[in-house]
Formats: C-alpha cells, structure tokens, sequence
C-alpha cells in the first residue's frame, strides 16, 4: 500500500497500480504529495509491437508486462538455434539432403562425411558462434538473460521446430554457449573436446566428455552459478548421444575416418 500525504496530516492509503517495478517520487501538488509509486519502465519493444503489449503508466509512458522481455529473450535463443545450418550449407553446396546421408544429423560430423571439410568447418564454427551469439544478445536485452538464452539456443538446435524437432546433438552449439557465458570454460572444453577426440579417434566420445568438463569447469573456476545451466546441457547432450553410448558398449562404434554405415557423433 502507499501513502497519500494530506494537508491537514490525515494519511491516506491507495493501491498501486498493476505491473508495478520501480518507485519514483513525485512533486508537491495544491498541498498534497505522493511519497512516490512504483511504475513500470517504458516499453524497450518499438513501435505497434510495443503499443500491443503495453500498457500506460500514470504518467502515460509505455510500460511492459515483466514477463513479456524474458519471454522474448528464450524466443528469440530458440530460433537463433534452431537455423540448421548444416543442412542448409549442404544444400546449397549442391551435396545434397544432409538428413538422408550417414547419421542423418544436421551437426558438422555428418557433414564431414559429405567429403567437403570446408562445408563441415563452416557448419562447427557457424553452430558455435549461434550459441554465443544467443547468449549475447539476451544478456544484452535483460540482466540475467544470457544463460536463458543460450539454453534456448542449445534446446533449438537439439529441437527445431522447423525439421520436426530432430536436430543437430548439440556440442558445438553447447560449447558457443559456454564459452559466452565464461570464456575460461570455453577452453576447458575446447581442450577436452580436441583431447578426447584425437586420443580415441571416437566423435561421439569427444563429444560427451567435453560436455560433461563444463559443469565440472565453472565449479572449479567459482561460477557456481553457471553451473546448473552447465550440467543441464551436459545431461541434454548425454541423453542425444544415448544411440552412441549403445554402440560403445557393444564395441561397435565406429571411429573417425573409419569406413562405417553406422554413423556417430554430430
């Protein structure tokens, strides 16, 4: 509740107004004075996007619901995600349909096995750079928002809605991610990642380590919270190579440069 102040000292009691966040002070008027209310911000949303989601303050401004920016941040992680690029460079490479080649996954491993190495290194840096990029912009949008972002961005490309939901198995995106959020983990990653990779010759080995150094990195390096997010994704990335883990177990998964039917990896 807020308090009216009145001339003749009586005080009296209002409610403040929906959607409160902040409280700013207001001047002196015919003998009454508000000790201030909280307001919404004006809306950051531009134009009839921001009129259509908005609604006026006391003061007239433009004000945004609170959820609506969060909201709007995991959106627009999810589809910066979700661009399978892969699949698209394949395409317009002229190497055709990625989804009807090796393992079917749009991640830079099965565009390796189209033969253009150029194609597949395009395709690993182009998913990293999409998951440090959705990390970027929803810290730059909201406070707080960059790990709810690049999540969304890892979750889109594991899942876009635009290929029925079966994408890429989410390493490099994941490693975007991190390195954005903390850049020393980044390396911890990176330097798992190539380790695991060479030391075993298995992709989908690589892969999961790597995954699993970044929750373990951001607990060592003191960024206990990042480490939820971290260990989510890691989990996420587990459960996308559970087809490898399978084959591993039987010895049956084949290795980098291995001439195999059975695909791995990303």
């Amino acid at each position: 509740m807020l308090r009216l102040v009145e001339g003749n000292g009586r005080d009296l009691w209002v409610s403040p107004p929906p959607f409160a966040s902040r409280t700013v002070p207001l001047p002196i008027c015919d003998g009454e004075e508000w000790d201030g209310f909280p307001y919404m911000s004006p809306s950051p949303l531009p134009g009839a996007l921001g009129a259509l989601w908005s609604r006026r303050n006391y003061f007239g401004e433009i004000m945004t619901p609170p959820w609506l920016l969060p909201a709007f941040v995991l959106l627009i992680g999810y589809l910066l995600g979700s661009i399978p690029f892969g699949l698209l460079l394949t395409r317009f490479a002229g190497a055709g349909d990625l989804r009807k080649i090796g393992s079917g996954n749009i991640g830079a491993t099965n565009v390796l096995r189209t033969g253009r190495k150029g194609l597949a290194a395009a395709t690993l840096l182009l998913d990293l750079l999409k998951g440090g990029a959705a990390v970027l912009v929803g810290a730059a949008l909201v406070e707080g928002g960059g790990p709810m972002a690049g999540a969304m961005a890892f979750i889109g490309h594991c899942y876009p809605v635009w290929l029925r939901f079966a994408g890429g198995k989410g390493v490099a995106t994941m490693m975007g991610v991190v390195t954005a959020l903390y850049w020393p983990a980044g390396i911890v990653f990176a330097v798992v990642w190539l380790g695991a990779l060479f030391g075993t010759k298995w992709s989908s080995v690589g892969g999961m380590a790597a995954a699993m150094s970044a929750p373990v990195a951001m607990w060592c390096f003191g960024r206990i919270d990042l480490v939820p997010v971290a260990l989510a994704l890691a989990l996420i990335v587990l459960w996308r190579h559970r087809e490898n883990i399978a084959r591993l177990l039987r010895g049956t998964e084949p290795k980098v440069g291995a001439s195999k039917k059975a695909p791995t990896g990303e």
